[in-house]
């Protein structure tokens, strides 16, 4: 057996003596080593994916590799270009995980609001006529979205992202055929919550799976494909929604959901791989471990050396928490996509009624009306996805890259929010006709997916070893508002009107729009504030 010593100026090899004594494995690095011809297959593998210009800058990720001479019984990666680090495995094993994620996130927020153009029967059939009620349904899925990312996002750090993945999906499935069976209202909503708390497993977790996987510059694209998920989803559920219902009834939507929850469970279990680098190396530490005899080994990202499983536990579930009360960049961040989210689903909520009642739209065309908001997200997608990873290599060149850079394309596009409220909600009340509120809904849709994309890759990269921990903080935030909003909804606008209360909700986002520009000049120096950073 062979084991690699570096030092400052060379790489030397010695081989393992046997002895009564504990071997020990040195992985200290100083030098670049060659790069494997495994870790990449530029020819073959998906060009969404495929990364260039790797020399462009020396970039400082997790996880990284360290010089540990003083401490030889730390375990580590081979080096920058060790083709066991998911950042260096090759393209079409990325593009399996990475497309299994994307499907299921996009299926989540599918099934959010599909239900929302059969609601009607859904109150018909179990004999309820409350419109608090009504709204409940739709909006528990959300409800859902808040208490898993709670546990789900330290989980995936603690025992890795896989098996998270595959019992939450597997859980998703169980409880959508629970749905499509329900005897009861009280069990419909029970299913749907317990549905939506463990289907929003890949919103909570992909982002630090795409943190293990994508290298910085090759970041935004992904994570803006995979933030169409959120987006689309809702906005192509109604549509699914408004003829399934029509045609086949609304159990028919979950059995539907029930089907493609499944096959997202079989493809997760086939496709997926664990990303999780402490995981990766804790399993290498207790291979050589195995191996040598050494059981002073130990990885080098071991951060739970000398605490009891319920120690490791209990860490691992108030981080999220932690993060988000003592982080202002988290907490602030946070609380503005909250409340763009919650809008968003006021918008999904009330659609049926507004052009059912302005425009006389049956329950079919109503589903076409989310549209618009379909088309701003896919305009988001290209303007954020190409523009922060663009920003990323041209400062890369300058020197080194801050985390802010990925909120630039936000600065502009923040405005573009409360713009689109002001269309939508003045050309629905005046009945303009249908194409100006849906130009409206364009402008809030290209919005909203810049602002979820530059947010989600902001926290990857800020907080680069808890970036699922960072994320399910935020998704907590925003699914709590998303859920309770569309509660008060119909009460504002009976109150307010379409024009006024679309108003109040674009003067609370122009408010919130500067955030961004604050956070790119500041945002530095208040995430490396000692205060600001809490202990995790």
């Amino acid at each position: 057996m062979m084991l690699r010593w570096q030092n400052a100026s060379s790489f030397q090899s010695c081989n393992l003596l046997h002895s009564t004594s504990s071997t020990r494995r040195l992985h200290t690095m100083a030098e670049k080593p060659p790069r494997s011809e495994t870790a990449s297959e530029p020819d073959s593998a998906p060009e969404v994916i495929q990364e260039v210009d790797r020399d462009v800058e020396k970039e400082t990720t997790f996880p990284s590799t360290t010089q540990h001479a003083s401490e030889p019984d730390i375990v580590d990666w081979e080096g920058e270009d060790d083709p066991a680090t998911p950042m260096n495995w090759t393209n079409m094993r990325k593009f399996k995980n990475i497309s299994v994620i994307c499907y299921c996130t996009f299926l989540t927020p599918l099934g959010s609001t599909m239900f929302a153009p059969a609601i009607g029967q859904v109150m018909a059939t179990y004999n309820s006529s409350n419109p608090l009620l009504a709204s409940f349904v739709v909006s528990v899925w959300i409800l859902g979205y808040f208490f898993g990312p709670l546990f789900l996002g330290p989980l995936s750090e603690l025992y890795g992202r896989l098996p998270v993945y595959v019992v939450c999906n597997i859980l998703f499935t169980v409880f959508n055929v629970g749905s499509a069976l329900s005897p009861s209202l009280p069990a419909l909503v029970i299913f749907r919550f317990l549905a939506g708390t463990f289907g929003g497993c890949p919103i909570t977790i992909g982002a630090g799976t795409f943190g293990d996987l994508i290298r910085p510059r090759s970041r935004g694209k992904i994570v803006a494909i995979w933030s169409l998920g959120p987006i689309m989803g809702p906005i192509l559920g109604p549509i699914a929604g408004g003829y399934l219902g029509e045609g086949a009834g609304w159990r028919w939507i979950c059995w539907t959901l029930a089907i493609a929850s499944g096959v997202g469970a079989v493809a997760s279990i086939i496709f997926q791989e664990e990303t999780y680098p402490p995981i990766l190396l804790a399993r290498k530490t207790a291979k050589l471990v195995k191996e040598t005899g050494n059981t002073n080994l130990r990885a080098e990202t071991d951060l739970n050396a000398n605490r009891t499983p319920s120690q490791i536990f209990g860490r691992a579930i108030i981080r999220p928490v932690k993060l988000l009360f003592l982080s202002p960049t988290i907490s602030i961040l946070s609380f503005y996509v909250g409340v763009v989210y919650g809008f968003m689903y006021l918008l999904f909520t009330t659609f049926p009624l507004v052009f059912q009642v302005q425009y006389g739209f049956d329950t079919g065309e109503i589903g076409l009306t989310y549209i618009g908001l379909g088309i701003g997200s896919i305009l988001g997608l290209g303007i954020a996805g190409v523009v922060t990873d663009k920003i990323y290599r041209k400062k890369a060149l300058e020197g080194p890259v801050k985390p802010e850079y990925r909120i630039v394309p936000l600065i502009p596009m923040a405005y573009f929010i409360p713009v689109g409220l002001f269309i939508y909600g003045w050309t629905t009340h005046f009945k303009t006709h249908w194409i100006a509120p849906e130009i409206g809904t364009v402008f809030v849709g290209i919005g909203i997916n810049v602002l979820m994309m530059c947010v989600s890759t902001y926290f990857i990269d800020a907080n680069p070893r808890f970036e699922a921990s960072a994320n399910a903080a935020c998704t907590a935030v925003r699914s709590l508002i998303g859920a309770l909003v569309p509660l008060f909804g119909r009460s504002m606008y009976e109150v307010l009107g379409l024009g006024w209360g679309n108003s109040l909700l674009g003067f609370l986002t122009l408010a919130m729009a500067p955030l961004p520009y604050i956070f790119f000049k500041i945002g530095e120096r208040i995430r490396t504030n000692p205060r600001f950073r809490p202990k995790m």
